[in-house]
């Protein structure tokens, strides 16, 4: 636990330095001005930290996904013989899927069914397995689940996720300083010295909005997240065949009760199934049934 604290700690540290070289390279002035706020200056400042956050994260994806869940990369030489089976299978559907180069495919200690799938690109991309799902779906719902990491890999959903996020946080960046600048400023137009600007309300204000427009931005990801589930599973149907997709789906809504204590809400979006207990706005999947019906119907 106390290692992935530290590595948590050091990668936002390393973000902030990175942005922070990024904004002074690019000369990108301060917004607050004593004359007012400079828009163009924050609309740099917020697209450089909101998408290079983003983007920088996604580049450490695969170190950061092994790091959460302690993933373990499997050797394509290894004597095990089901798991060379998992290397096999995820090289042939990669091979299928048109991928320029095989995932590497790595093994988590977990009791949860499940699966996911991250890096920056389709070329440097890891499927990671759980061990109970290696253990309790049989050789069909297996590829079936891997089909749909795979899907996910060649749809580019990783960067396509990342670009929204990025938007999003760029957005709601923009419109929590511009709003909560009018707050902080009410009443300087009266006072001719502009002694009527409060920093202090201005950053309890930028603190509140960022918030409830991250809110607000999270329901715009999370329904976009779930249509590229759709579309993942689509592309796993016809990589492993409709009906391993469906058999899959229902293994894992068989086991859907195992959650790992340990599970990181950062790699959620990215797990074939997802707690959709929560409401249903802020879900990053579809229900398990929606998902079967969809493929039954296709």
């Amino acid at each position: 636990m106390l290692k992935r604290v530290f590595l948590f700690l050091a990668l936002n540290i390393l973000v902030i330095l990175t942005l922070s070289v990024i904004t002074a390279i690019l000369g990108i002035q301060p917004y607050l001005r004593a004359s007012g706020i400079d828009y163009q200056a924050l609309m740099f400042f917020c697209l450089v930290w909101g998408m290079g956050g983003a983007f920088i994260s996604l580049g450490f994806s695969r170190i950061m996904a092994k790091w959460m869940v302690g993933a373990e990369v499997i050797d394509p030489n290894t004597r095990d013989p089901r798991l060379q089976e998992l290397v096999q299978t995820v090289h042939r559907l990669a091979r299928a899927a048109g991928l320029p180069s095989a995932p590497q495919v790595a093994l988590y200690d977990s009791e949860e069914v499940n699966a996911f799938a991250t890096g920056p690109t389709r070329s440097r991309s890891l499927v990671a397995v759980s061990a109970g799902l290696l253990g309790r779906m049989d050789p069909n719902e297996l590829e079936g689940v891997l089909g749909h990491e795979i899907s996910h890999i060649a749809n580019g959903d990783m960067v396509t996720m990342t670009l929204l996020q990025g938007v999003v946080n760029a957005f709601v960046m923009f419109l929590a300083r511009a709003i909560a600048f009018a707050v902080a400023s009410f009443g300087r137009g009266r006072d001719e010295e502009g002694e009527g600007f409060s920093y202090l309300s201005y950053m309890i204000t930028v603190f509140v909005l960022d918030i409830v427009f991250m809110v607000l931005g999270s329901i715009v990801v999370c329904w976009f997240s779930r249509r590229r589930e759709f579309r993942a599973d689509a592309g796993g149907a016809k990589l492993a065949g409709r009906e391993k997709m469906i058999q899959a789906l229902q293994g894992l809504t068989r086991t859907y009760e195992l959650v790992d204590p340990k599970s990181q809400p950062a790699l959620n979006t990215l797990k074939i199934s997802g707690d959709n207990a929560f409401i249903r706005l802020f879900s990053t999947h579809p229900s398990l049934d929606e998902r079967i019906r969809r493929l039954q119907a296709a």
